[in-house]
């Protein structure tokens, strides 16, 4: 798989280094964007340095962690060519990859535990779009972009 990019507010930053360590044990090459501690910053920042990386092709995925996941994924979303999914269990990530070609993951790590982290995180990298039907919506999003 090629490279990951991953990024957390101050919230999210334990979760984050947790991450890290499952995508090494997975054997996934990946980019930490920050932040580097749990001194407050401002989460717009870090969903945008993650969303611009995927949007510009620099990486194939990108994975945020917040308090909720919320607040990133709403700012990620905001990134042309971005589809941010928050997912809160294996059988989310699983689906927004499967039926929406979600290119961003956005994990809550004050509201998920941590080996359901690790589940969503792996299934989030492992499962593929299905295509088919689900192809015609996917171009609606992009179309919707563009008349934005």
């Amino acid at each position: 798989m090629t490279k990951v990019v991953i990024a957390s507010d101050h919230a999210g930053f334990q979760g984050k280094e947790e991450i890290k360590q499952t995508l090494t044990e997975l054997g996934i090459g990946f980019a930490d964007l920050g932040t580097d501690s749990e001194n407050s910053v401002d989460y717009p920042d870090y969903a945008a340095a993650v969303a611009h990386a995927v949007a510009r092709g620099e990486a194939e995925r990108g994975i945020l962690v917040c308090g909720s996941g919320i607040g990133m994924q709403i700012a990620a979303n905001k990134v042309p060519g971005i589809r941010a999914a928050l997912a809160w269990s294996e059988e989310t990530a699983q689906l927004a990859r499967q039926h929406n070609d979600a290119n961003v993951v956005a994990i809550g790590a004050r509201t998920t535990a941590p080996e359901t982290i690790k589940q969503i995180v792996h299934a989030f990298l492992t499962t593929d779009f299905a295509g088919g039907r689900h192809t015609a919506r996917v171009e609606k999003i992009a179309k919707l972009e563009q008349a934005g």
